[in-house]
């Protein structure tokens, strides 16, 4: 039976003060909550969060990180540094990394690679633009940027990564994918995992939603059977909205 992994990524929002007051609502918020949890802060509020997360039902997590373990980088965060402040979770591959920052689907896998091998636990992003998905290639995009994200990656590594499924088109602007849409890509990603691994990995592999989740329509996609969390940006920056998600049945 798979758990829910409820996470949210803050992206680039809070103080390190508002990191931390934040920290301390979510973690009184869930305590106790029957899934996985992970709230992810900006960098420079991994450090303070970390002090807030410890010895509780959160794991902490970070937004990206770099291809290196170490060097010339000027600008890069190394999964060393990661480690020394107590990440536990790297987010990697999300939509806006591709996107804005033109990450290749083979430095993501790079990355992958980099904090699996550090012991850390892995949430990769994948999922298609709107032109993508109106020209009926959403299949095609989502399966190409799992297959070369998990290139290299052992089926006993795989226990430690969950897939995020985000529709570009539906981050921040409010749109969602409708529960059967988002099931659809979920089931079929799980079909990939299969051909990839076998069966036992893709059931059990945990497979989130990130387009816009939020109170309002988390029930719904949670119900669905192959959807199995959310990586949470905007309901996130408050343990208000956060607080439903996370304790949904």
């Amino acid at each position: 039976m798979r758990k829910y992994f409820i996470a949210g990524n803050w992206k680039m929002h809070k103080t390190k003060a508002e990191a931390v007051a934040l920290a301390k609502d979510v973690v009184e918020a869930v305590k106790g909550g029957p899934h996985k949890y992970m709230i992810a802060p900006s960098f420079t509020a991994l450090d303070a969060v970390s002090q807030v997360v410890k010895n509780t039902n959160v794991l902490l997590g970070a937004q990206n990180m770099s291809t290196d373990e170490q060097g010339a980088h000027t600008g890069e965060v190394s999964v060393l540094q990661l480690k020394d402040l107590g990440v536990q979770v790297v987010i990697l591959g999300h939509s806006e990394r591709r996107h804005i920052y033109k990450e290749t689907d083979e430095m993501v896998n790079k990355k992958v690679k980099l904090a699996l091998a550090h012991g850390l636990e892995v949430i990769l992003c994948i999922g298609e633009l709107l032109e993508e998905r109106e020209a009926g290639k959403a299949e095609q995009v989502c399966e190409a940027q799992t297959r070369k994200g998990l290139d290299g990656v052992s089926k006993e590594d795989l226990k430690r990564v969950t897939i995020a499924y985000e529709p570009v088109w539906a981050i921040g602007t409010g749109k969602t994918a409708t529960p059967e849409d988002a099931d659809a890509i979920h089931a079929y990603v799980r079909k990939i995992i299969a051909d990839i691994y076998d069966k036992d990995a893709a059931d059990s592999i945990i497979i989130q939603y990130g387009g816009s989740m939020k109170a309002e329509n988390a029930q719904a996609l949670l119900a669905k059977e192959n959807i199995d969390g959310g990586l949470i940006g905007g309901a996130a920056l408050k343990a208000e909205t956060f607080a439903p998600i996370a304790l949904c049945k």
